[in-house]
């Protein structure tokens, strides 16, 4: 097939059409899952426009984590439900190559912000007096926007690479989403160039930004222990507490995905993708709220202000 008439080719995306049932019951789940992460996601950056107590780097870094947690499950999340309920599980060309580019731009910037939120809990907690002059405003939306453009050029050339190659075969994908991975091994063309990308990618996007968290923590952990207040030692832990479980999560399941042995039934390997990627985004504004008093005060703020409203 000509490898420039795009508007010919359609891909099947297999999710999980040999169980139906499976499929109408996933369809509930996913769909109150991805209902949590839009009001869980949105009310905490409202909170954190709104509230002036959180305009601080951290919540910063955080109200950025949550519109990618938004962009990334809705890049996927509305096809899947559709095809959950549908016998016609089609994508074409072009829609599959914006959910592949756009998921795989959100899932990069996570893994650098990620990284980022390390180092302003490493500044925070081992250069606390000189906290606020390090971190300044001009320089957490540098490493903001840092992250945003590494992650969108990353998923750019890996995008260009891949649609470049023929493909003229029944296309059909054995996952829910467009996934480059799969998407490139499609083609019927020699990809080794495309592998080599995405190889890269990994060590980059992966590995160096969890080294980089591993190393701010190893930092942290040495001051906290050298710090002689037992309170002391419990507020620097918790601060750092919610950061580290979100991390533990993201790169704990990626890391699994990525290295386990594949399973004879690709269905269980379907279905832990499919999680990841809407158990992680739901869960990430509930780790950051829960025992959070700046962010619990705020929430009560603003429902408070709400009920003065509809009161008066």
């Amino acid at each position: 097939m000509d490898r420039t008439n795009w508007t010919e080719i359609e891909f099947i995306l297999q999710g999980l059409s040999e169980y139906p049932k499976v499929e109408k019951l996933l369809f509930v789940m996913c769909l109150m899952m991805y209902l949590v992460i839009l009001l869980g996601n949105s009310t905490l950056i409202i909170l954190i426009l709104l509230d002036s107590r959180l305009h601080t780097p951290m919540y910063f870094f955080l109200g950025n984590l949550s519109l990618l947690d938004i962009c990334y499950t809705s890049s996927f999340t509305p096809s899947v439900l559709i095809h959950f309920l549908s016998q016609k599980k089609t994508i074409s060309f072009t829609m599959c190559v914006v959910q592949m580019s756009v998921s795989y731009t959100m899932a990069c910037t996570e893994c650098v912000l990620l990284a980022v939120m390390a180092y302003d809990r490493y500044v925070a907690i081992c250069n606390p007096l000189r906290y606020p002059i390090i971190m300044s405003k001009a320089l957490c939306i540098q490493m903001a926007a840092l992250s945003w453009g590494m992650g969108f050029l990353n998923s750019l050339t890996e995008t260009i690479l891949a649609i470049r190659l023929p493909f003229c075969g029944k296309n059909v994908i054995n996952h829910f989403v467009c996934e480059i991975v799969a998407f490139v091994k499609l083609a019927c063309a020699d990809i080794s160039l495309n592998e080599i990308a995405i190889m890269l990618g990994n060590v980059i996007f992966l590995y160096i930004p969890l080294l980089l968290i591993c190393i701010s923590y190893i930092f942290i952990l040495s001051t906290v222990l050298k710090m002689n207040s037992a309170e002391g030692r419990k507020k620097a832990f918790s601060t750092c507490s919610a950061h580290l479980t979100v991390v533990t999560m993201f790169y704990g399941t990626l890391l699994f995905i990525y290295m386990k042995p594949k399973s004879k039934d690709s269905a269980i390997d379907k279905l832990i993708a499919l999680f990841y990627g809407v158990v992680t985004p739901m869960l990430n504004p509930i780790i950051y709220s829960l025992r959070n008093t700046d962010v619990l005060g705020a929430l009560r703020k603003l429902m408070s202000r709400h009920w003065f409203w509809r009161k008066g």
